[in-house]
């Protein structure tokens, strides 16, 4: 997997990238390889995958969740989307539900105040949402109450 990067230290992050790409996440092993195959300290490579929050080292669902918590969303009552997520799939923002099915994030922005407050659930956008509209949507993609 590594072996069509040239062992330098400045194609590390592309190298996560493709990790995180294939498996989902990156697993521990992965980190270990990677520290070998390019020299760098374990230390190092886990601080590049905590750092960025667009890499994660445990798996993610099926099914991504991301919920604005910016400023225009949080006055909205973002936090009520929260609370129904939870209520419905037993998950706060950083969990995955224990059949895989859905992970849970919250963002500062995703760039559409006027549709206040948003979720995007697999690049799919839905706005101007209330706690009930949250429990249809979760419906639709096979999350119900008591799961």
């Amino acid at each position: 997997m590594f072996d069509k990067y040239p062992k330098e230290k400045r194609f590390t992050l592309a190298i996560l990238q493709d990790i995180q790409k294939e498996y989902g996440y990156i697993p521990k092993e992965k980190l270990v390889e990677l520290s070998g195959y390019l020299d760098i300290p374990l230390s190092r490579l886990y601080s590049m995958a905590t750092f960025y929050k667009a890499l994660s080292l445990t798996p993610k669902g099926e099914n991504i969740i991301k919920v604005c918590d910016g400023t225009a969303c949080h006055i909205r009552s973002s936090k009520s989307l929260l609370d129904e997520i939870r209520s419905t799939l037993g998950i706060k923002p950083g969990e995955t539900t224990k059949d895989g099915k859905f992970s849970l994030e919250t963002v500062n922005c995703l760039g559409s105040c006027a549709i206040a407050p948003v979720m995007v659930i697999n690049g799919k956008y839905y706005g101007k949402l209330t706690s009930s509209m949250v429990r249809e949507i979760l419906k639709e993609y096979g999350g119900a109450s008591g799961e």
